[in-house]
């Protein structure tokens, strides 16, 4: 549709004018909406704002801007410019905005413990140091035992040791490891 089309079918009709930018470009207009607003808008947001650019857009088509130039790239112009203002009022919204939903604070408060948290980093560091102190390969051996769910056999190729050999001296590091935790007040 060009600008003396446009302008001819004004002249009969404005419902209809407005109907046919409607049927010509109202894919066109969405699709631009769509992609600017789909990561912070709703869909109501999205028909909103479509709705907004078709407003402007027949308003200048009553002040005559529309009928002189290329009516596509006007329209895509107008749908681009409403979409970002649209897009920049939402996400200033939702940056200022917190949503405490009464089941998401729940979630939140029954799943996360910090003190617990705290606690068993705590109880990690100083079993891994105490772990660290008894030397290699034991040290070894415990971590992929207990760590890393590893078979003796595994373990066996990764220390150059064999199966049995890394059983007793598991037994072995397990029983030094208990008096080392003893000593500083970690007991089962």
């Amino acid at each position: 549709m060009n600008g003396s089309e446009l302008k001819a079918l004004y002249n009969a009709s404005v419902s209809d004018c407005h109907r046919a930018l409607m049927q010509e470009y109202g894919r066109y207009v969405y699709s631009i909406v769509f992609n600017k607003l789909r990561l912070c808008g709703t869909r109501e947001d999205i028909e909103e704002c479509f709705s907004d650019v078709f407003a402007d857009i027949f308003i200048k088509l009553d002040d005559n801007e529309l009928m002189e130039g290329d009516i596509k790239a006007l329209i895509g112009t107008v749908a681009k410019r409403t979409a970002i203002d649209r897009f920049r009022s939402l996400t200033a919204a939702q940056k200022h905005i917190i949503s405490t939903d009464d089941e998401d604070m729940e979630r939140l408060a029954s799943d996360i413990s910090v003190e617990a948290h705290a606690e068993g980093s705590e109880l990690r560091r100083l079993l891994l140091s105490k772990i660290r102190e008894l030397g290699e390969p034991d040290a070894t051996i415990l971590i992929q035992k207990y760590y890393y769910n590893l078979k003796s056999e595994e373990i066996a190729g990764n220390v150059s040791m064999t199966a049995s050999s890394v059983r007793s001296r598991c037994t072995r590091a397990m029983e030094k490891l208990r008096v080392k935790l003893a000593e500083i007040g970690i007991t089962e």
